[in-house]
């Protein structure tokens, strides 16, 4: 949870860090916290030492590489982006399923100290040299995003002041839409609902008799499932609207929260994590697709990073919320009945979106001094410019 929080405290600076900077160097800045606090994490001592290396240390880590990684594809992509966020979503919950298993099989072979500095060291070698070739933009690299039209003309990679700028005066214009903060509402409530599941749902399974073994399968089971989910909705977002995508998405997370709130079999909580599954995996990756739809191919650190505040702070608050109140009542009725209703919310939240073909800020550039705007320039043919 401590990691969550911070991660949604910092979200919004490391994303206007993106987008001033560039995400090379941030990325380079977070390979350095990360691998530092693995390496800390594995020799602590005292409660205070795993808050701080591996609470606020990695979540600081771990939210530059959920940020900019992801905000860096919008700017490559203007066509087939829903298949690029699905990639990158669909490997994310891949390495978290893998590497839970590696570490729970491997922690009494190797110990705390080698559990943490193993994938600490090797990671932070491996994110180093795929750093290494990364760039920034299409820009840089002297190309065009895939998708642009083949006579739009490359533009120049921004300079830092300039870049700065635009993200300031995009940023102001975007809070000026209900939708920005709407956005980060269906982050919050939908973390909300979600992660009261992902932390208890094995506990609530063995409270409803199930052995701690196919709980364990459960929640399994759901995050397989998630990992295709993520990979397909943004596709569907691309193509039916990001409003649709997320209505369904918060229905299928909402009402499968009552099957497991009466069932006792197993076969029940098996259907209620498919189902919930799906909802669940169609809520974080279809963020990117909506700022594309509805703020075009802008500074998307900084929207981003906000956004992400939602996902931070909902995702640390309600297991803890729904922890306590269970030990408080001893009932495990009443985190179901929280998860249900911050789904609900989100499902609500979702409905009131616009119609994602609206372009909520078209002449944010207008706002910009004339130095910094940089409208694409398309090439005129030969042809037409003599006529």
């Amino acid at each position: 949870s401590l990691q969550w929080f911070v991660s949604g405290f910092v979200s919004p600076f490391v994303g206007w860090l993106g987008d001033k900077y560039g995400a090379r160097p941030i990325l380079l800045i977070g390979t350095l916290i990360f691998v530092t606090g693995m390496l800390l994490t594995g020799v602590m001592k005292e409660l205070w030492h795993f808050y701080l290396f591996f609470g606020v240390m990695l979540g600081i880590a771990t939210t530059i590489f959920a940020i900019l990684p992801v905000a860096s594809v919008t700017l490559w992509f203007r066509k087939s982006l829903g298949v690029a966020i699905g990639v990158v979503w669909s490997l994310q919950g891949v390495g978290s399923i893998v590497f839970i298993l590696l570490v729970g099989g491997a922690f009494d072979l190797l110990g705390m100290r080698l559990i943490f500095w193993l994938p600490g060291i090797v990671a932070g070698v491996l994110i180093l040299f795929l750093i290494r070739p990364f760039y920034n933009s299409p820009a840089e690299a002297g190309l065009l995003p895939f998708g642009a039209p083949k006579n739009e003309q490359i533009q120049k990679p921004l300079k830092d002041e300039v870049s700065k700028i635009r993200a300031r005066v995009f940023l102001q214009q975007a809070q000026r839409t209900f939708t920005f903060w709407n956005l980060i509402g269906i982050h919050y409530w939908g973390c909300m609902g979600h992660n009261i599941i992902n932390v208890l749902i094995v506990a609530f399974a063995v409270d409803r008799g199930l052995s701690p073994g196919v709980a364990a399968g459960v929640l399994a089971f759901q995050q397989a499932i998630g990992v295709i989910a993520r990979g397909t909705a943004p596709l569907l977002a691309e193509r039916l609207g990001c409003k649709i995508v997320w209505v369904a998405g918060m229905f299928l997370q909402t009402f499968p929260v009552l099957i497991v709130l009466f069932a006792h079999d197993a076969w029940a909580f098996y259907l209620f994590a498919f189902l919930f599954a799906i909802g669940q995996g169609t809520e974080v990756p279809t963020f990117p697709i909506a700022n594309r739809q509805y703020y075009g191919n802008v500074p998307q650190g900084s929207l981003y990073g906000w956004q992400n505040i939602g996902n931070g702070l909902g995702m640390g608050m309600a297991p803890v919320l729904a922890g306590v109140l269970w030990d408080v009542t001893g009932n495990y009725a009443v985190p179901l009945l929280m998860s249900f209703g911050f789904s609900f919310i989100a499902m609500v939240f979702a409905l009131l979106l616009p119609s994602p073909r609206s372009n909520l800020t078209p002449n944010w550039e207008e706002s910009l001094p004339p130095e910094a705007r940089v409208k694409p320039k398309i090439e005129t043919p030969p042809n037409l410019a003599l006529e």
